[in-house]
């Protein structure tokens, strides 16, 4: 699904040149469900950053499901996005002032989409939240926050899931939930990659790649 090849990214901050990704050769099978792991700085952001077509490498060649990441316009890659993947991140990202259903639904609103709440609602039960489905976010556990991050995330039936930290913010318990939930999601055929520092997560993914200033170190 994913085929990476000698990817490196590099931002100029003045006169500084910042290698962050240093020559990455990766390959992700439709499906896998995978983490990356490594210290504060390590690229792990930076590469997940690229594979979900939220920044450019510098150089190199990414192909995603046989297309050319590397030679498309920017529409395209928002299409791309849009369409391929859904994103959870640490800290939710969720309106505060919007139910959850609200919340779930925006991903179709910006699609123009057909059916939304419909939609939204089926992707609440898919993590157990239909019933808190008009509460808003402070009336929310962090972990049923969570929950309703990772049901917008998949309103749109993406193949392809990326999680940066998803457990960061969560105590032990919502955590095992959160993982619970990939893993139904991962028998579901969705890809997902994971980027954590537990290793006690990290050990439930099929494959761990470590990361060490911009390379993969081990797979």
């Amino acid at each position: 699904m994913i085929e990476l090849e000698n990817i490196t990214k590099v931002y100029r901050i003045g006169r500084v040149e910042v290698h962050a990704l240093r020559g990455i050769t990766l390959s992700i099978k439709r499906g896998e469900m995978i983490s990356l792991v490594g210290a504060s700085g390590s690229g792990k952001s930076t590469l997940l950053n690229v594979i979900g077509c939220l920044d450019r490498p510098t150089s190199g060649r990414y192909v995603l499901d046989g297309a050319d990441v590397s030679r498309i316009s920017d529409n395209q890659l928002a299409e791309m996005r849009n369409k391929k993947f859904g994103f959870v991140f640490q800290s939710f990202n969720l309106l505060p002032r919007a139910t959850a259903l609200a919340n779930v639904e925006l991903p179709l609103v910006y699609a123009g989409a057909r059916h939304k709440r419909q939609r939204a609602m089926e992707s609440l039960g898919r993590v157990g939240l239909k019933a808190r489905a008009n509460h808003k976010p402070a009336e929310l556990s962090g972990g049923e926050q969570q929950r309703v991050a990772i049901a917008r995330a998949l309103v749109n039936n993406p193949p392809l899931i990326i999680a940066d930290e998803p457990t960061g913010n969560l105590d032990s318990v919502s955590a095992a939930e959160i993982i619970s939930i990939f893993h139904q999601l991962h028998r579901d055929g969705i890809t997902l990659i994971i980027v954590t520092h537990e290793m006690e997560i990290a050990a439930q993914t099929q494959r761990i790649i470590r990361l060490m200033d911009g390379r993969i170190i081990s797979q």
